[in-house]
């Protein structure tokens, strides 16, 4: 793609005086990996690939289901049955070619996190299960890696930047994760369609801004009531 061309297709973001061309640099240069491609992963995935960050790694197992339709966007109903990586690749490059999208269709393991984690500069954790949390967060600090946090339930929501410039990661909120069989999760709960792509939109904001260096909300969380319709940010 020719040059004027770029500068048309993100005209709107390199227009904000914070992001301007070195910013659009900056995003186009960068590596980012989306752990799940479910309903969190599905808007981070659709507005990264949006603004153009240079590469973008997808992992996931699973496979499209009905029941995904309701929240995570990227799919639809002739996805069903289909890899949600292969999916997700359709998708990103029907919306932006550009993009180097490298799909992992894998289960993040304690045997895999950190080969698969070392390559990309930041880490966007969309994962549903406090193992796969946890694993991800105390391979981002082992390797240096900002880490992009979000968790959803219902109607709730939560969102955090965690191992970045020296900020905390989730163990010092949470030393230890809880039991699972002892959690509530969406399989039985549920989960209100809007709420990922709220959260799943923060969440690639938050990327974006550490891409382009902007003020991050360090050592705090973003918690979201969509019920009650009340926003929070707590300090740890």
């Amino acid at each position: 793609m020719k040059g004027e061309d770029i500068f048309e297709r993100y005209s709107r973001q390199i227009f904000i005086e914070e992001i301007g061309l070195e910013g659009q640099r900056k995003i186009m240069e960068s590596k980012v990996l989306v752990i799940g491609a479910g309903g969190l992963g599905s808007p981070v995935i659709q507005y990264l690939a949006a603004a153009g960050t240079g590469t973008l790694g997808v992992a996931d197992f699973d496979e499209v289901e009905l029941h995904n339709l309701n929240r995570q966007v990227i799919y639809n109903e002739n996805s069903v049955g289909t890899s949600k990586v292969k999916s997700a690749e359709g998708f990103v490059k029907d919306l932006n070619h550009q993009i180097n999208f490298i799909g992992i269709k894998q289960k993040i393991t304690a045997e895999n996190a950190e080969e698969i984690l070392s390559r990309f500069d930041i880490i966007v954790d969309g994962s549903d299960n406090f193992s796969t949390r946890y694993l991800v967060n105390d391979t981002c600090v082992k390797l240096g890696k900002p880490l992009v946090y979000g968790s959803i339930l219902g109607f709730s929501g939560q969102v955090a930047v965690f191992n970045c410039n020296g900020s905390k990661n989730l163990r010092d909120i949470f030393p230890e994760p809880p039991f699972e069989e002892n959690l509530p999760d969406c399989d039985r709960l549920g989960v209100l369609g809007t709420l990922p792509g709220i959260a799943g939109s923060m969440m690639a904001g938050l990327a974006l801004k550490i891409m382009t260096d902007l003020p991050l909300p360090l050592n705090q969380m973003t918690l979201m009531d969509t019920l009650e319709w009340r926003f929070q940010t707590v300090e740890f």
